[in-house]
């Protein structure tokens, strides 16, 4: 009887202790409570020794975790409705604070994601929200930095997902940028009209400046119309021929008519 209480006595006392052997992964941390009292540090990574009931350990990870926010109802600045999703990476760096402070780190993270996703946008215009979303990630990733930094919670980055407009509205911006692209085309054409026009009075001001440069250019037209096998030839007239035949004939009016009242 007693060489049976013997060797039942070291069997249990080495199961307990293989049971207390605990093996932390390399991103894993245990954080260890004694008679209900946290521990100064985190145990880990490797081989660890728990000594229930005495302790109690809570396995943390400090691997990046990445959390969906859900479609939230924004109401912008200038007062449109949008529905706007984000995702949230973020990991434990104290892992007895993310424990102690917070229950439910994961779920809290969310929730205060959320709020903030609808505090943040809704002080931004539709076109912010629309163009300077590197802004806005940045605001969100340091305010819910902020509000974590107590749990142990380091946010490492906050990136808005998709922007859902309504019908109207995606209408509307279509019709602003039609308009916008219409304005741009009337400006580039009215500033090429400008510059053509510039060209041809500095052409105009040096053809004046020889009268035998308009000649040659008459012939030079007259030569590239003839390379391209055209059946019909143009003779470009100087307007001042018709000014001086114009003359011409008044003057014949007026001598006839002094020849007559003679």
């Amino acid at each position: 009887m007693f060489d049976f209480v013997g060797l039942i006595v070291p069997v249990i006392i080495a199961l307990y202790l293989i049971n207390s052997i605990k093996i932390l992964a390399e991103y894993e941390r245990g954080v260890i409570f004694r008679l209900g009292r946290l521990m100064p540090r985190p145990k880990g990574p490797g081989l660890v020794l728990v000594f229930a009931p005495i302790d109690r350990m809570v396995r943390m990870s400090l691997r990046v975790e990445t959390l969906e926010v859900p479609s939230q109802d924004v109401v912008t600045r200038d007062n449109v409705t949008v529905k706007v999703s984000a995702v949230v990476f973020f990991r434990v760096v104290g892992p007895a604070k993310a424990v102690v402070e917070v229950s439910h780190y994961v779920h809290a993270t969310s929730q205060l994601a959320q709020t903030r996703l609808r505090s943040v946008l809704g002080e931004a215009d539709l076109d912010e929200l629309l163009s300077q979303r590197e802004k806005l990630n940045a605001r969100l990733q340091e305010t819910l930095d902020d509000h974590t930094g107590p749990w142990g919670i380091k946010v490492q980055a906050v990136e808005v997902k998709h922007v859902d407009l309504p019908e109207q509205m995606i209408r509307a911006i279509a019709r602003q940028a039609e308009a916008e692209r219409e304005r741009r085309a009337k400006v580039i054409h009215a500033d090429g009209e400008m510059q053509a026009a510039a060209k041809l009075t500095g052409a105009a001001e040096q053809l004046s400046s020889q009268p035998s440069s308009i000649t040659l250019r008459y012939l030079q037209t007259l030569t590239e119309i003839g390379t391209e096998k055209n059946t019909t030839v143009v003779f470009p007239l100087p307007i001042d021929i018709f000014t001086g035949l114009s003359r011409w004939a008044a003057a014949q009016n007026d001598k006839n008519g002094q020849d007559e009242n003679n």
